[in-house]
């Protein structure tokens, strides 16, 4: 007779479970046997910084917010977008990587030993052969991570069925994921875990998502985290491009960090991309954004046109040169005891122009 409980669900009492904290490689940004996605426009460096930042974990080198790396071993990349030989490995040398510490997934056998594409939807789950032979792999890098989902990207379903047994690969074995993907076409100005392609479908799975992006009028990039279910979004760091030349006169390019910045995720990115105005600038658009605020009131209190202006995605900094470029002085009226913002009459909208 068949034992009756053998096909029982398994319930586990929360007493037989041991708390644990979240293990990271970097802290706060990069977690150990989970899955983080980079996502950010093109040209703004995300397969660079993801090789400078592998740099580091290959030599236990310090990290951009000046973090010591720990937990520094082997790096494995899977890439379809960027040529190992002439991209990949002169960026590496550029950024100071350890690059025997670094594997390239190349392609696989087939059953008669010769070499065949990889396919990342369907080949993964076989690299935990070389996981269990190298047990110090701290991180692998998919370049794009659409190129691991067979199906439908959009759908979490079809997402979660192709990542989920790689995601428990790095669950078992303690290791990090780094999917790099794009933004997702007309979402400029949206919250930055929404702006990520396939971003309903990845944030079911992934634990942590950085966004990417180029600040025209500062002239450098800031990394940010759109999404963490694990540590907090605030603050971002700032980073340049750098072409150098590597080994035999090879050009290339390498990332330099220029430290931290403070700011939400939605307003570090709002005012790095936010076009408005005839010169584009982030400044005219928030001269915009001041003239509509304050073109319908008499006065509004500076708390209040700050944070209607942090709601909008915009910097201080911003605000700050709009307010000067449209000559509003702030002003505290008899009696009250916070300051005011009043728009001059030539800048309202409902105002006659003297032009």
């Amino acid at each position: 007779m068949n034992n009756p409980l053998k096909h029982d669900i398994k319930i586990v009492n929360m007493q037989d479970i041991e708390a644990t904290s979240i293990k990271w490689l970097w802290s706060g940004w990069l977690p150990l046997g989970k899955m983080t996605i980079l996502a950010g426009a093109g040209g703004c460096g995300k397969t660079n910084l993801s090789l400078a930042l592998i740099a580091t974990i290959t030599r236990g080198g310090s990290f951009p917010d000046g973090s010591q790396c720990e937990n520094f071993g082997k790096v494995l990349i899977y890439s379809t977008e960027d040529d190992p030989a002439d991209t990949l490995k002169p960026r590496l040398l550029a950024n100071g990587a350890d690059i025997s510490r670094v594997s390239f997934i190349a392609g696989r056998a087939n059953q008669q030993g010769k070499l065949e594409p990889f396919d990342p939807a369907k080949d993964f789950p076989k690299i935990e052969q070389y996981i269990k032979t190298n047990p110090d792999l701290k991180l692998l890098m998919i370049d794009p991570i659409v190129s691991a989902v067979s199906g439908d990207m959009n759908k979490a379903n079809d997402v979660r069925r192709s990542l989920q047994p790689l995601v428990d690969l790095a669950n078992q074995y303690s290791f990090a994921i780094l999917g790099i993907t794009h933004f997702a076409k007309g979402s400029v100005n949206n919250n930055p875990a929404d702006r990520i392609l396939g971003s309903q479908a990845f944030s079911a799975l992934a634990r942590m998502a950085w966004s990417a992006a180029r600040r025209e009028t500062e002239s450098d990039y800031i990394l940010v985290r759109a999404k963490s279910n694990i540590s907090t979004l605030d603050g971002g760091i700032r980073y340049q491009l750098e072409s150098v030349m590597v080994a035999e006169n090879i050009e290339t390019t390498k990332t330099t960090w220029f430290g931290t910045i403070e700011g939400s995720a939605k307003e570090l990115l709002n005012s790095a991309e936010l076009i408005g105005g005839d010169s584009g600038s982030v400044v005219d658009t928030a001269k915009e954004f001041l003239t509509e605020l304050l073109s319908t009131v008499e006065k509004m209190s500076s708390k209040e046109v700050q944070a209607q202006a942090k709601e909008a995605g915009f910097s201080s900094a911003s605000i700050r040169r709009a307010q000067e470029r449209l000559n509003i002085k702030p002003f505290r009226p008899h009696g009250e005891k916070g300051w005011f913002w009043s728009l001059p009459k030539i800048h309202r909208l409902d105002e006659p122009s003297n032009f």
